[in-house]
């Protein structure tokens, strides 16, 4: 199993963690309600798990420029 982590917003990958066996609560997963679960966590037919996030140009985009929170997309 693997976590694959991709910026929600620019595509990104941000990194993959390989091999892991971990419990949701190590991971933080248990502090998600259903619809962030829902929106940020994909688990794939072999077992991996994709996870949305945001990355760091992002962040910064998005504290630069409030009104670009309306987008999906954004290019950095």
């Amino acid at each position: 199993m693997a976590l694959h982590y991709h910026c929600r917003h620019c595509g990104m990958k941000m990194g993959t963690l390989d091999n892991l066996s971990m419990h949701a609560e190590s991971l933080g997963f248990h502090k998600l309600n259903e619809e962030e679960r829902q929106d940020m966590i994909l688990y794939g037919s072999s077992g991996d798990i994709h996870i949305t996030s945001i990355c760091e140009d992002c962040q910064e985009s998005l504290e630069r420029n409030p009104d670009y929170h309306q987008n999906d997309y954004l290019i950095h």
